[in-house]
């Protein structure tokens, strides 16, 4: 008698450890996109994932807890020059990381999640507390933090404004010109926006005061 092949779906139900966990993370992502956040349920996380409900409860209470979970494991974090001494490249690196992160589905999820922030603002601020707060700062923030305790920058010119001013001018070239910037308007955006924000001319050079007082 020939033995029939096993089910796949078998045989990814019985996945252990992490690559278990990895494959609820991708689900709970693609679910969040595909149904909005109301939508979200243990079910069908664990159908997307092939596995049964109680290995999602074994781990979290709710949709909303793997959410978050998958949100901060996926969250990327920049990495700057150890000894500081690339500042322009480190904020362009920052700004290619957030476009690249946008488009991969934990952007997607987060994208999602903010569309529909008025109906879920517990959710908003678990997701800025947990995920965005929980890696220190975020994208061009983690450089200009790293720089300023390594004594390049003034901390006192990184203002709320400073902190967000790459990003803000990303998305707002994603809503005026519905496509992702490409590097050159990322090295734009970094040497017209940012550098003079923090006191640095487009040359690079630190800006000082003129004479008699004037500046």
């Amino acid at each position: 008698m020939t033995e029939k092949p096993q089910d796949p779906t078998l045989r990814r139900s019985r996945r252990r450890g992490d690559d278990l966990i990895q494959a609820i993370h991708a689900a709970v992502l693609a679910e969040v996109a595909k149904v909005g956040v109301d939508g979200l349920t243990m079910e069908g996380i664990a159908k997307s994932a092939a596995t049964a409900k109680t290995s999602l409860y074994r781990r979290w209470p709710s949709p909303r807890e793997l959410l978050l979970d998958a949100l901060y494991e996926a969250h990327p974090e920049e990495l700057p020059s150890p000894g500081a001494d690339d500042l322009r490249g480190d904020l362009i690196r920052a700004l290619q990381q957030l476009v690249a992160w946008m488009v991969e589905p934990a952007g997607n999820a987060v994208r999602v999640i903010m569309l529909e922030r008025h109906r879920h603002p517990d959710l908003v601020e678990a997701l800025y507390n947990r995920v965005f707060k929980g890696h220190g700062s975020t994208f061009t923030y983690t450089v200009l933090r790293h720089y300023a305790e390594q004594g390049q920058i003034d901390p006192e010119l990184i203002t709320p404004v400073v902190r967000d001013i790459g990003e803000a001018l990303v998305f707002k070239h994603v809503t005026d010109a519905d496509d992702l910037p490409d590097d050159d308007k990322l090295a734009a955006i970094v040497d017209q926006a940012i550098l003079p924000a923090i006191g640095i001319l487009p040359d690079r050079k630190q800006r000082s005061p003129r004479p008699d007082g004037d500046t």
